[in-house]
């Protein structure tokens, strides 16, 4: 492990706790050496330390092969310890390069940061209200990653939907030219019975009118012959009258 970075929450000295540097027997004194945090140093702040160990826990990392321990700090702070913390988070801000608006991981871990040393300031003057704003801080932080989850879960759920557009719209696209396919067909069977059907009508008025013609014809022969009939029969009854 490496050293932690650098944090706006202040911490004690770091402390040794072991090392492991030589196995052989080198510096055998030094193989295990361990200090007392700060609680069993001051006697007076032992509760106080203990709930700010419990809000903030000690950090721990290795380095050459010994374990490094660094306490949170019981020391109570001044006004000028608040606007030195200001200043350090502008200048956190401004270094690390966080975005002044929107979602910016680095302006919210600063925050985060700054909020966790207002809250060892406060828990040293009042560790009531130091766990109460313990208390606030967890909330947020819940009430932040539930809002992420509810992020992540609208954002596959929008990314699912948009795959299930995308394949809609080939099948869509696919049923579309077979529809447009079965409509030209169809347009082309339409034309076909079209052209049948006024070839049909075509030949059926001519043959109507044919028909016409031959009826009209005839019916002018019975006609003629009708009145050629009638003058044969009054020339034949005529003589018989006188």
């Amino acid at each position: 492990m490496i050293p932690p970075l650098q944090s706006l929450v202040k911490y004690d000295n770091p402390v040794l706790v072991s090392t492991t540097r030589d196995k052989r027997g080198k510096d055998k004194g030094k193989q295990k050496k361990a200090q007392l945090p700060p609680v069993e140093q001051k006697p007076g702040l032992t509760q106080t330390e203990d709930i700010l160990n419990s809000i903030l826990p000690p950090r721990e990392w290795t380095e050459d092969g010994q374990l490094w321990v660094q306490y949170v700090s019981s020391t109570p702070a001044t006004r000028l310890d608040v606007i030195n913390l200001q200043e350090k988070l502008d200048q956190q801000l401004q270094q690390r390069q966080a975005r002044e608006t929107g979602i910016c991981p680095v302006r919210e871990e600063l925050y985060a940061q700054c909020f966790d040393e207002l809250i060892r300031q406060v828990t040293i003057n009042c560790a009531e209200r130091g766990l109460l704003l313990l208390r606030v801080r967890d909330e947020m932080r819940m009430t932040i990653a539930a809002y992420q989850t509810l992020y992540e879960s609208s954002v596959a759920f929008g990314m699912r939907k948009a795959l299930q557009t995308e394949q809609g719209k080939a099948d869509m696209e696919a049923k579309i030219q077979q529809l447009e396919s079965e409509q030209k067909e169809l347009e082309r069977q339409l034309a076909e019975w079209k052209a049948k059907c006024d070839a049909i009508e075509k030949r059926e008025s001519e043959r109507r009118a044919l028909e016409e013609k031959r009826h009209a014809e005839e019916v002018a022969y019975l006609t003629r012959a009708n009145k050629q009939l009638k003058t044969q029969l009054e020339t034949f009854l005529a003589p018989g009258k006188k």
